[in-house]
């Protein structure tokens, strides 16, 4: 099944310790664990002169920024061609990538979960990631309540 910018939500929010605050002023951020100590692992990133859409010209409205564990995770997930993730220049040196929610769709939900996942955990306490991936679901949404829509999803 086609990944859809809903199911960002049902992911992380299967996830333990994850609550939906704000960071970088206002903008909605999931973190990990919920709290004061909580570090955002995906963020919805307001539009800004330093992400500019190289075809049109005109600023990204609708990016993601995940959080991935590497810069070697950053570049897989940036020079795979069958990729929506990309990064700016803004991002040198910052392990995360961009994605736009109009293109979440380019992947399965298995393939968003996958990187979700992997977001959460580099920024969990360690013990926390550590007894989640013990005893973690295969699709940690589908342990969140929802319906299984077939073999592919």
């Amino acid at each position: 099944m086609k990944a859809k910018p809903s199911d960002v939500a049902l992911i992380c929010g299967s996830l333990p310790e994850v609550e939906l605050g704000v960071s970088w002023g206002d903008r909605p951020t999931y973190k990990v664990p919920r709290g004061e100590k909580g570090k955002g692992f995906v963020i919805y990133r307001a539009p800004g002169r330093t992400a500019i859409d190289p075809v049109s010209g005109e600023m990204y409205t609708d990016l993601l920024v995940i959080s991935v564990p590497t810069e070697d995770a950053k570049i897989a997930l940036v020079q795979d061609p069958g990729s929506p993730f990309f990064t700016i220049d803004h991002f040198s040196g910052y392990n995360a990538v961009l994605v736009q929610e109009s293109r979440l769709g380019e992947l399965d939900r298995e393939q968003l979960a996958e990187v979700l996942v992997e977001a959460w955990a580099c920024k969990a306490p360690r013990k926390l990631a550590s007894e989640y991936f013990a005893s973690a679901p295969p699709f940690p949404w589908k342990a969140a309540g929802t319906r299984d829509r077939g073999s592919d999803g």
